[in-house]
């Protein structure tokens, strides 16, 4: 196969690593863009072999720089995203500013395709900053580049992940976890290389939509998620439903620490499931099934939250 130069953002995270791997092994050159080399730079040199990944440090908002980046450009991946708002990473500016100007550089410079990580259940959550910054960012991209895919994954989870390494270490420490609209809102998490599989495939072949809804193979309530952790980690705690009130004002003043645990944001989030829509085709209607189960894949990592670490006893296999 001819090589071809992938250019991505946001490519130090979860996501990024797995799909660095993915390409370089399968003959794709990779620019990786980072606003930080020194602190970035080890994490992803060390995802391919020399010669097959070049790292640039740059703001992402450098069009000088970048337009020199897209001239040998044949695709643009964008998976840079926020959960919170700090200084000038607001959701407007991460969301919705920063896809747009990717995606003129895409057509400026006859990008063959870009691809844009987004996210799923953004169309019901009318409330949020983050899922209207997220709409209006797809909106941007479609309007201005035809050439696009949107992938909107729900939450994707892998040992390297901040969902269920956090929630882990959560619940290795305190009694009592609270349940925000008692642990109803439900998810289908996708493993992270069941994603990047995914995105390998969009980009390998042609014919897919412009919006993908990426899920896995399972529909989990956040109760259930948290129940399955707990056997995982060996822990019994209490899971309690916390009344909204409390839940907003909890949000309230967690949003306030350098790295909130949650946001009144979203706490709204919250409110909406994060499965299929059915307005879009999902990855199994392109015969792109995911099939990596949620508690067989965190089992091979959980033992770093359970008494004894690796040599720690499989308690299911002894009873």
């Amino acid at each position: 196969m001819k090589e071809k130069n992938c250019l991505i953002f946001g490519g130090s995270g979860q996501i990024g690593r797995y799909l660095i791997r993915k390409l370089t092994k399968n003959n794709y050159k990779v620019t990786v863009v980072t606003r930080n080399i020194h602190q970035k730079g080890y994490i992803i040199k060390t995802q391919a072999n020399a010669g097959y990944i070049d790292i640039v440090e740059s703001n992402i908002f450098d069009e000088k720089k970048l337009k020199h980046l897209f001239e040998k450009t044949h695709i643009c991946i964008n998976l840079v995203g926020i959960l919170f708002e700090k200084k000038l990473s607001t959701f407007k500016n991460i969301h919705s500013k920063f896809p747009l100007f990717l995606s003129k550089l895409c057509k400026e410079h006859n990008v063959k395709h870009f691809i844009h990580v987004s996210s799923l259940g953004i169309n019901e959550a009318i409330d949020s900053d983050y899922a209207k910054s997220k709409l209006e960012g797809e909106k941007n991209i479609l309007d201005n580049f035809s050439l696009t895919t949107i992938l909107r994954p729900s939450i994707v989870y892998s040992v390297d992940d901040n969902f269920t390494t956090s929630f882990m270490t959560l619940l290795s420490r305190i009694p009592v976890f609270p349940l925000y609209y008692s642990g109803k809102t439900k998810f289908m998490p996708i493993h992270c290389s069941d994603l990047t599989e995914i995105i390998y495939n969009v980009i390998s072949k042609e014919g897919y939509p412009n919006i993908i809804e990426c899920i896995g193979p399972e529909t989990f309530s956040f109760r259930e998620i948290l129940e399955n952790l707990l056997k995982l980690i060996d822990k019994k705690r209490i899971l309690l439903p916390l009344p909204l009130t409390f839940a907003k004002l909890s949000a309230k003043i967690l949003q306030l620490f350098p790295t909130p645990l949650i946001t009144e944001d979203q706490l709204k989030l919250l409110k909406y499931d994060n499965i299929a829509s059915g307005k879009y085709k999902t990855n199994f209607d392109i015969s792109l099934p995911s099939n990596k189960l949620f508690y067989q894949e965190v089992k091979k990592y959980c033992y770093m939250w359970k008494e004894g670490g690796q040599f720690s006893v499989d308690t299911e296999n002894n009873i």
